[in-house]
């Protein structure tokens, strides 16, 4: 059943070779860095969200694990939600001075953006 699977084929070609074997790449995942070298900038946006304030903090080098559980202490600790994904966590509001203090005390190297 699992050699069948056609989601994880949509759009290879087909081969006429009768020994072919659809094989799948395996994704990489980037090991996260130490605390200490991590460059993260915490800043603000408005664009896309209809006026709303979001704390945006960047620059995350490490597994989505990794970075979900960041995001869940910083939620956690400015009680807002918010979502982390694409290397980025989205606070919801203006944090940015909180979050940046947060994160040099948890060992990250931050700088607060615009």
């Amino acid at each position: 059943m699992a050699d069948n699977d056609w989601k994880k084929r949509l759009g290879v070609v087909f081969s006429t070779n009768p020994d072919f074997s659809y094989t799948e790449e395996a994704s990489e995942q980037v090991e996260t860095l130490d605390p200490g070298k991590q460059n993260l900038r915490v800043l603000i946006d408005r664009k896309g969200r209809a006026g709303k304030q979001v704390t945006l903090v960047t620059g995350f080098v490490g597994t989505d694990e990794d970075l979900s559980e960041l995001a869940r202490t910083l939620k956690v600790k400015c009680g807002v939600g918010g979502t982390a994904k694409d290397g980025e966590i989205a606070i919801q509001g203006d944090f940015r001075d909180r979050i940046v203090g947060l994160l040099v005390q948890m060992g990250y190297r931050a700088k607060r953006g615009n």
